[in-house]
């Protein structure tokens, strides 16, 4: 019996195949499909030859200054991987490379941001999603929305000539430095806020409108509901929101150029002026600047440490959304 149902099977395989290829049904190579499939091929390859060549030319032009020599009165000597995390004065041109206070602005900078924008944008996430009604939802994401399109340029201005004075008349002009990390950082959490509102209320409204119907069965009000059931249910994508926040704040510019200052002050204080990792690129980095000199050399190294901080959040972001992600049919 097995080997005739063997045969029957062979025979309507045949027989099958024989009608498409007489029906024209049977696989034949279409060009079209061959570009498009080739092209998409080359984009994903072209994202992918771009970050390796990214890393390449930073870790290259990074090696020039690993291997710069100086000489002093204990005779000659050659910068070390090891100086840039045991000694606390960033001054390059003095071969002096301790880049924490670089660091330290960067984070303190980002951190204070982060206290502006996380609450306030899953605040209005969860305003968005839960309480306002449809118009209202219509117009204000949009407008939040628009915000985000804002040049940082403009921002920049805005802390140095707004928020710098406010902050003055509330501490005291001899407390907050005309450049300040203080209102370099508001600004940019500002700025950041309506990516942190706009990710997460879209996290929230994905959860199933039954999770929040059988909430509302067991007799909870609407807060207990958004609180115990809709913002656990989009924990993932809120959690991812506030990292590519994080991301976006470690690698701001033009804010951080204009309102923070430009000196190496390894501080806490944050109405001080500072410089932070990307400020000292985009302050350095003039047209004047001598090639295979060593504050040239010393952009690399720092865009590659800006660089690996990114990454490590890029890769954390995933792990988490693959940790907290939440499927429902």
């Amino acid at each position: 019996m097995d080997n005739q149902a063997a045969v029957i099977r062979e025979k309507v395989g045949v027989s099958v195949a024989r009608e498409d290829r007489l029906m024209g049904l049977g696989k034949r190579p279409r060009l079209s499909e061959s570009l498009i499939q080739g092209f998409l091929f080359l984009c994903g390859f072209i994202t992918i030859f771009t970050t390796i060549a990214i890393v390449v030319v930073l870790g290259r032009e990074s090696m020039l200054l690993l291997r710069s020599e100086y000489v002093d009165q204990s005779g000659v000597h050659t910068i070390d991987i090891i100086d840039f995390f045991n000694t606390t004065q960033w001054q390059p041109h003095r071969y002096q490379v301790g880049i924490a206070p670089l660091v330290t602005a960067t984070l303190l900078s980002s951190g204070i941001a982060m206290l502006v924008a996380l609450p306030m944008g899953l605040g209005s996430a969860i305003y968005l999603s839960e309480y306002a009604s449809a118009r209202v939802r219509n117009t204000l994401k949009p407008i939040l929305e628009v915000l985000a399109g804002v040049p940082t340029v403009v921002y920049g201005f805005f802390a140095l000539q707004f928020m710098t004075p406010v902050l003055k008349g509330i501490f005291g002009g001899g407390t907050v430095e005309t450049f300040n990390i203080m209102s370099a950082g508001l600004v940019m959490g500002i700025m950041i806020l309506p990516l942190v509102a706009s990710m997460s209320e879209d996290a929230l409204s994905s959860v199933p409108r039954a999770l929040r119907e059988a909430s509302f069965g067991l007799g909870s009000t609407k807060l207990e509901t958004t609180i115990r059931v809709v913002v656990p249910a989009g924990i993932s994508g809120i959690i991812a929101a506030f990292i590519i926040a994080i991301s976006r704040a470690i690698g701001e510019t033009m804010i951080m150029a204009i309102a923070a200052g430009a000196r190496p002050n390894l501080s806490l204080n944050p109405f001080e002026s500072a410089w932070t990792m990307t400020g000292y690129i985009a302050s350095i980095s003039g047209g004047d600047l001598g090639y295979d000199t060593l504050d040239y050399n010393s952009i690399f190294i720092v865009g590659l440490f800006l660089f690996l901080m990114t990454l490590g959040l890029n890769i954390l972001s995933r792990a988490v959304v693959a940790r907290f992600r939440e499927v429902y049919e």
